[in-house]
């Protein structure tokens, strides 16, 4: 009985271990997100009803001097921020409570307030979820630096298609793809991502400058969690000895600068990702559901709460990329709106709004269920 208590509720067992990672991620998230649509609607004046983390039964909660309910549900997946207006889930004001509502309440209700605030305020919570990101580099690069390598060739693989393409040892490379390359760093995030594209490459060689193109494969490899993953590779190696690794420290200045570069990249790749993906060039098997992020937040803890943390900065900006398509129920669907109301002059048709909800709803739940099959039953 013991060991098994040990293996349920021990740091490494499914509670401790990865229940709470997961929850911990999850909520700074979710919080954040939600926290972004808040503090922007009451700067633009919007009255607050509820602020959630969670759906569903209320789990435990509070009132503040404002009259906003504060609470947490019993189903983590998400949250919500409820304006006044009781708005539905096109953000459309619902009749009847409109009918109901007092002047004042009309007044700071969400569906009175000119299209520029409501687009703001909706735009707030992805914005957020980038800010956050933004920090959480920012804080790692000026605690810890960066290790970076020389941008050159160490070793070529045989039969790879940098081998092909004639790469030879100590071929520094100078441009990928006319991006400009300061360490090797810079040609693994521009290749990872580009399996079966031509790349042009500009590398120096001795004296002289040559121009190769290589067309990167995908390779199975473990990620710094354990993962299983399949990124492109076009067959070079960096070393210690050619590569001479060295640390970059930065100043705070630096380092907001350095983390705003590197959340830009992530947001590329993510992009970059969903574009192919969409076309069916990317394995299915690299999106995830809760279920993976469950067991990722489980092995990031286990390595340490810095590793923790960055996953949550992944996470972050991924919601906020995801929550910008321009599908409802999602953010970007209502900025979609607004942006029709805005050049128009007048809002979209409440009929046509339910109409493209409906069709959006449909794609939010079937790829909800593709992620699920994948985590469950699909990879």
């Amino acid at each position: 009985m013991s060991d098994v208590f040990s293996s349920v509720f021990g740091l490494e067992g499914i509670l401790l271990g990865t229940l709470v990672p997961f929850l911990f991620v999850l909520t700074v998230v979710v919080f954040v997100h939600e926290m972004g649509h808040y503090l922007v609607g009451r700067w633009c004046g919007i009255g607050v009803q509820a602020f959630s983390i969670g759906f569903g039964p209320e789990l435990i909660g509070f009132n503040d001097r404002r009259g906003t309910r504060w609470k947490l549900c019993a189903v983590p997946l998400g949250g919500y921020v409820k304006f006044v207006g009781d708005m539905n889930a096109t953000s459309a004001p619902d009749p009847s409570q409109v009918a109901s509502l007092s002047e004042e309440e009309r007044r700071v209700a969400f569906h009175t307030q000119p299209v520029w605030k409501r687009a703001l305020t909706v735009f707030a919570g992805p914005a957020f979820n980038f800010i956050l990101t933004i920090a959480v580099f920012a804080v790692m690069f000026g605690l810890y630096g960066r290790y970076v390598l020389e941008p050159v060739v160490a070793e070529v693989r045989p039969n790879s298609p940098a081998a092909v393409a004639g790469f030879q040892p100590g071929d520094r490379f100078l441009r990928v793809d006319g991006a400009k390359i300061t360490n090797f760093g810079d040609v693994q995030r521009i290749v990872s991502g580009r399996a079966g594209d031509a790349i042009p490459f500009l590398v120096a060689r001795g004296d002289r400058e040559v121009t190769l193109t290589a067309t990167p494969e995908l390779s199975a490899q473990k990620d710094a969690l354990g993962n299983d993953v399949k990124i492109a590779v076009i067959g070079v190696v960096n070393s210690q000895e050619v590569g001479q690794p060295r640390l970059i420290e930065y100043s705070p200045a630096s380092a907001v600068t350095e983390a705003v570069r590197e959340t830009w990249h992530v947001v590329e790749r993510t992009g970059q990702f969903l574009s192919r993906f969409v076309v069916g060039r990317e394995d299915r098997c690299q999106l995830g559901g809760p279920v993976r992020i469950a067991d990722m937040a489980g092995k990031a803890a286990a390595l340490g709460f810095e590793w923790l943390v960055q996953l949550v900065a992944l996470l972050s900006v991924g919601i906020g990329i995801l929550n910008l398509l321009p599908i409802p129920p999602l953010d970007g669907g209502h900025l979609a709106f607004y942006a029709v109301e805005a050049v128009k002059g007048r809002p979209v048709s409440e009929r046509a709004m339910e109409a493209v909800y409906r069709v959006g709803f449909m794609l939010v739940l079937g790829f909800m269920g593709f992620v699920f099959w994948n985590d469950l039953f699909g990879c």
